[in-house]
Order: C-alpha cells, then structure tokens, then sequence
C-alpha cells in the first residue's frame, strides 16, 4: 500500500504519497485538499485506493482485453489524429466487443486462434454466452479490425504488454452469398432504384398530410443529392440564391457514445460546392418567407438555434441546443440559422427526417422500401441520364472516386442499361 500524508499551507490542507515511476522508483507526488484536515485525509485516501486498484490492473498478468480496450481509448484513440466520427464509430466498436466472453480473457493468453475464432463469429453469425451476431458485411468488420489492430499494437508499444501483435495472422473472411440458378423472376431485382417523378410528387403529397417539416429536406436532397446529414446542417448563409449555388459545410449526426446531437464535418471533411436550378429557388425562396412569418407567429415561443463548442483532450465536439425566446442563453452558445427548421423554428434533425420518410414507405404502396438515401441515387441517376458530366456530378456529390458515381448510375437505371444494349442494333444497320 502506498504511504501518504497531509500538511497545511495557508488555509488549505494538502495531500501526498509516494507512487512509482517509469523506472520502478518512489516519487512523492502532492494534490490540492479542501480546508478542512478531515476531507482532505478522505481525499488521500481514496487517490492511494484508486492508485493501487490502477497499479494492480495495469500489470500484465492481470490485464484483459477489456481493460486494454478502455486504456488505448482514452490514451491513443482519442487523442489521435482521427475523425470525430471515426472516433465515435471505433468507442461504440468497443463497447460490442466488450459483450463478448474474449473481452474478459487475460491478454496475455490471447492468441490469434482466439480472435480468428471471434472474427469468424461476426462475419458468419451465431451466439457466444450474451453475444449474438447476424452475421456483419465485409464494411462493417473493417472497423472491428481497425479497433483489435489498434489496441493490440499499443500492447506492444508502448506500453509492452505483449511481445507481438495476435491480430497480424487473424484473416476477415468473407461470408459467400448464395446464388439462386432457378428463380422465377425474369430479371434479377435492382440494389438501388430511384424515384421516378411520379413516385417523387406521391411523397411530398404523403408527407405534406402527415410530415410537412419533412418536405424542404426531401426537395434540397432530391434537387442536389445531399447527404441527410449535410441537409439538416444548412445555414442560410451557405446557400446564395442569386447565383444559385449552395456550400455543403457541416453534417449534423447523433453521437451515441455522447448521447447527443452533434454539428460535424461532412463525410469526406471537404467543403464543396452545388448548383441547383430554378425550381429549387423559388422552394427556397418560398420556405424562407413562411420561416420569417412563424417567427412574427410564435413571437417569444419561436425557437433558436445554438451550437457549443466542447475540447476533450486534442479533439473538438460542437454540440447542437435549441431554446425558446423565453430561454435564457448560456454565454458560451452560439447562434445557427438552419435552413431545415420546424414550424417552431427548431432544427428538423436527421432521426425525425429519417421516420417521415419511414412511414411514407410503410403507408404508400409505390414508395415501399423507400428510404432518404435513395433521394442521393435519384440526383445521380438523373442527371447522368440527362446529360451532365460525371466528373461534375461526382463533385457535387463529394465522392472521392468518379467510380462510385458512376457505379450509382448504372445500378440505378435500368432503362439506361436496355438503350446500351441496343446500341449494337445500330452499329450493324
């Protein structure tokens, strides 16, 4: 057990005792107290408790997985030069693995045939004491290696736990889809089917009737392939309706490890910029007038936008608040001009996007399956089948590789692919 003690200076109490160093050696350490002796002896000895239990823990020998996990989060994952999202992605990582049986497993007695086995159980599917997996996409177990990799090179340094990194034999296999030879269909089902006009004008109709704060997310995503995201976090200020160009930003995301609603970089954590035309103006125009009469309606009821900004560690979050007139301001908030908001004047978030969009598939019959992001593949498909420039149509929607646009296209359009093939009709008369 450590020793420690208490001595006053002036009209505080402090509190010290002797911890070792890198080197094994004792070195007294000293913490403010309170002014009151008896408090500050309750303080020494809950740091020299808390120092052992840490001490104890931090050998190998008694190190598990799970413990690993915690100590590379907060020392090397947090503090690294990774997307907030991305570190978001990777804690929520941490949390699943820590359901499963091998999280309680001494690092020392972790061998690549242990997490082999695990890998395995996430890509195939089935049940291990109280974890269960259906069975993850090759996307998804990408994070799940990022986080084990991680982790286990920190073991090694520096913090030389282990001697060598298990996870460098474990190979991602991949679960093999089977092929039905003898279906019925005459032509194999489309992955990504766009909304034809029709389908288009059914669902402003739906939720103009049951989700009319939804409409403006849907119109600027279907007019200019935003991200729901990226939709919900448009200001006024990034949108110039003279020239007819909008700047994408931000993102507003949930942050499940924080249980809050985040202002984020977008995607790629590029700013970039998207033309639209005239039928999206005048929505424009149209929805800031109806914004600007609701504030006069609801006067001191209408609602305000805010961000703040959090620092944790090296790494900035922008939480998303709003208030009533009625409210008072904290000093640190500061006000956003969404251009998505409620009747209220508070921010249509992407979750409340997401569930008009839900029950529009549910209750419409030519919109089943739908879902925001088809909005995306509709703006991409259109417009290559109109004419525009891949390359411009890839800015625009801020892929990192004209491929992917293209790969949209050409499984969305299937009329696109019965007219390529007829071209040979032509070539031979």
């Amino acid at each position: 057990m450590a020793k420690g003690s208490v001595r006053k200076k002036g009209k505080k109490w402090y509190y010290r005792f002797y911890v070792e160093d890198a080197s094994g050696n004792l070195v007294q350490k000293e913490f403010t107290g309170t002014e009151s002796k008896s408090e500050t002896e309750k303080l020494l000895r809950q740091a020299m408790e808390d120092y052992e239990e840490k001490k104890f823990i931090a050998k190998a020998e008694n190190t598990t997985l799970g413990d690993l996990l915690d100590v590379w989060a907060e020392e090397d994952l947090k503090t690294g030069a990774l997307s907030n999202g991305t570190v978001e992605n990777y804690l929520q990582t941490i949390q699943r693995i820590k359901k499963h049986p091998i999280s309680k497993r001494k690092l020392k007695t972790i061998t690549s045939d242990h997490l082999q086995k695990f890998m395995d159980l996430l890509v195939f599917g089935g049940s291990e004491g109280d974890f269960t997996s259906n069975g993850f996409s090759k996307n998804y177990m990408r994070s799940y290696s990022a986080v084990l990799h991680g982790a286990f090179r920190f073991a090694v340094f520096p913090k030389q736990l282990i001697t060598f990194n298990p996870m460098d034999y474990v190979v991602i296999h991949s679960n093999v889809t089977d092929t039905e030879l003898f279906a019925d269909d005459d032509e194999a089902s489309e992955t990504t089917k766009p909304l034809t006009p029709e389908e288009y004008q059914k669902l402003i109709d739906f939720l103009g009737k049951r989700s009319k704060d939804a409409i403006l997310p849907v119109q600027i995503s279907y007019f200019t392939g935003l991200r729901i995201g990226e939709v919900a976090g448009l200001t006024w200020q990034d949108i110039n309706l003279d020239e007819q160009y909008l700047t994408v930003r931000r993102s507003i995301r949930y942050n499940g490890a924080r249980h809050t609603t985040e202002i984020g970089p977008t995607k790629r954590g590029k700013v970039r910029t998207v033309d639209f035309g005239d039928t999206l103006t005048d929505i424009l125009r149209k929805a800031k007038k109806e914004q600007h009469r609701n504030r006069l309606r609801y006067g001191a009821l209408y609602h305000h936008n805010y961000y703040r900004e959090i620092k944790e560690k090296n790494r900035i979050h922008y939480e998303f608040y709003h208030l009533s007139g009625e409210d008072i301001v904290p000093p640190d908030y500061q006000e956003i001009d969404f251009v998505c908001k409620r009747e209220d004047g508070s921010l249509e978030i992407p979750a409340t996007i997401s569930d008009a969009c839900r029950s529009a598939a549910t209750h419409v019959p030519e919109l089943e399956g739908f879902h925001f992001h088809m909005l995306r593949h509709t703006y991409t498909t259109n417009m290559l089948a109109n004419g525009a420039m891949p390359k411009d149509v890839q800015e625009m929607l801020g892929h990192s590789d004209v491929s992917t646009t293209m790969n949209i296209y050409a499984h969305g359009s299937r009329e696109s692919k019965k007219n390529s093939a007829k071209l040979l009709d032509k070539v031979v008369g």
